[in-house]
């Protein structure tokens, strides 16, 4: 006995490191399995430096649209008015009541790195600006459009990206008719095909359709309302999630965007759901996203990734101050990124967004949040959260 111990016990050893070999391959097996199929998404992190800070004491009032050209200069549009007169814009007082601040141009464009390279917007001869402006997108020969929600905004306009008016569609000072051929009602948005000859204008927060006009000669082609009905101005009441799905859409109608392959994806905000169509107005699916969400809504925007298939949307909820990544097939929501607050990365009411051809993702925040943020894009990764929170940037950051 004395003589075998030892041979019983090293062959013990060894049986037992084989043992642990085995088990580690197989724990590394299972890890790389497990991580073979977890969900993959674009991952961003908030750029908390940009854009630059503004010149001549300007400040923003609510940013109410994002746009991005062929060169990635990124275009917003604010409301100069109302701002905070007693705390915000002291030096465009009558006498100033101090240095700061002033009202920016309403419109802005910033370089990729975020320096301000123009400015311009307002009244000019030939044309009506919008009592409230709204909505800034960038057509695919970098002309520049708005729409207007306030009272009497029931045209658009189009400039060369250098504030040069061009055309305005639609006659203003017009009423609510969601049938009309000659006029709009309070577009909120304008989006454009892949060739941009085709607007299709979220016509809006006073009608209750989908339009498509010529962007070349703003000859109106089509329209159509939820679920490719003839739209109706009847009011449909009060959002409840309770109710069956409304057959209209709900004021506003927020964006109306096509994707590469021939389907419109739409806002229909105060109904939480974003409704897809073929371009001729064709119903096709729906997704309901937040349904508890009442007032404002939680579908208020949305952008696609840059890749050839467009195979990832996010989308903007202002009410619950997020943006979701989205599988833009299936229509599945992977993760979300946000959260209501004042820093970078948090969000009060983010209102609009839009891509850029890196994949950037840029965010505009309306009422008080009255900013313009950028978030990185940092390729694709594992899903681990399904609520991210602020996507802070993942390098160590500075301290004592």
């Amino acid at each position: 006995m004395i003589v075998r111990r030892p041979r019983l016990v090293a062959a013990a050893l060894v049986a037992g490191i084989a043992l642990l070999a085995c088990g580690a391959e197989m724990l590394e097996s299972a890890a790389e399995a497990d991580a073979a199929s977890q969900v993959q998404a674009p991952m961003f992190e908030v750029d908390p430096f940009w854009p630059q800070p503004l010149p001549d004491h300007w400040v923003l009032g609510s940013v109410v649209g994002v746009g991005v050209d062929s060169r990635d200069h990124v275009f917003i549009i604010h409301r100069q008015a109302p701002l905070n007169e007693r705390t915000e814009i002291g030096a465009a007082q009558d006498p100033p009541t101090g240095e700061c601040c002033v009202p920016a141009p309403y419109v802005l464009e910033f370089d990729p790195e975020g320096n301000l390279m123009n400015a311009w917007g307002g009244e000019g001869e030939g044309y009506t600006w919008p009592a409230s402006n709204h909505g800034i997108t960038i057509d695919p020969n970098d002309n520049v459009w708005i729409g207007g929600n306030g009272a009497g905004d029931s045209h658009i306009l189009k400039f060369t990206r250098d504030g040069e008016f061009l055309m305005e569609v639609g006659i203003p000072g017009q009423g609510t008719d969601s049938n009309s051929r000659e006029h709009f009602g309070r577009v909120a948005k304008i989006a454009f095909d892949e060739t941009g000859d085709e607007a299709y204008l979220a016509d809006g927060y006073s009608n209750r359709r989908v339009a498509v006009i010529d962007a070349n000669t703003g000859e109106f082609l089509r329209y159509w309302g939820a679920y490719g009905n003839e739209p109706s101005d009847e009011s449909t009441g009060f959002y409840n999630p309770d109710d069956p799905p409304s057959q209209q859409f709900r004021t506003p109608v927020h964006c109306a965007d096509p994707s590469n392959d021939g389907l419109v994806y739409v806002c229909d905000r105060a109904n939480d759901r974003m409704q897809v169509f073929r371009t001729d107005g064709t119903y096709v699916d729906e997704v309901i996203i937040a349904p508890e969400t009442r007032g404002d809504g939680s579908v208020w925007d949305v952008a696609f990734s840059r890749d050839p298939e467009q195979r990832y949307m996010y989308v903007a909820d202002g009410k619950n101050m997020k943006v979701y990544v989205m599988d833009r097939p299936s229509l599945e929501i992977l993760t979300t990124f946000g959260d209501g607050g004042r820093q970078p990365g948090l969000f009060f009411a983010v209102h609009s967004i839009a891509t850029d051809s890196e994949g950037n993702i840029y965010t505009t925040e309306t009422y008080e949040g009255k900013r313009v943020q950028k978030f990185l894009y940092r390729g694709l990764g594992p899903v681990t959260e399904m609520n991210q929170g602020a996507p802070w940037p993942s390098g160590e950051r500075g301290g004592a």
